[in-house]
């Protein structure tokens, strides 16, 4: 079998806050920005990798969640507690420098884990919790 990760879905409730932060901080090119009904689902990934995206969604959206589904994941996304991603890097030291400097909300420093990697994590702007494992 032939299978590979196209696609992740992470909330937004920022269009403009997640563009800048997936973009301007991340450095992810913006493949698709699509608008419906006042609502917009924004597509990103690594320049260099375009078969993997990340579709940042509003999840408002969703047909399927009730009013009180709701307004549990915005509080669960206001503390960062409903969504995350795990992404690599070979630079981890550089990588955590420059998403420093572009003042992402840091959550932890490069840290060697006892489990045997070594990670930061920073938070978007939404509340998704971003961890950024080094490839050895």
């Amino acid at each position: 079998m032939d299978i590979t990760i196209h696609a992740s879905f992470l909330p937004h409730d920022d269009p403009e806050a997640a563009l800048a932060f997936y973009r301007d901080i991340l450095g992810f090119e913006v493949r698709k920005d699509v608008g419906y009904n006042g609502m917009r689902w924004i597509t990103v990934g690594p320049v260099d990798q375009p078969g993997t995206n990340i579709v940042l969604d509003p999840p408002a959206a969703n047909p399927g969640i009730t009013d009180d589904e709701r307004r549990t994941i915005s509080e669960m996304m206001a503390k960062g507690t409903y969504a995350g991603i795990v992404l690599a890097t070979k630079d981890l030291d550089g990588t955590f420098e420059r998403l420093q400097s572009r003042d992402a909300e840091i959550v932890q420093e490069p840290t060697d884990q006892p489990y045997g990697i070594r990670d930061c994590a920073v938070r978007d702007p939404a509340g998704n919790l971003i961890r950024i494992q080094e490839l050895r």
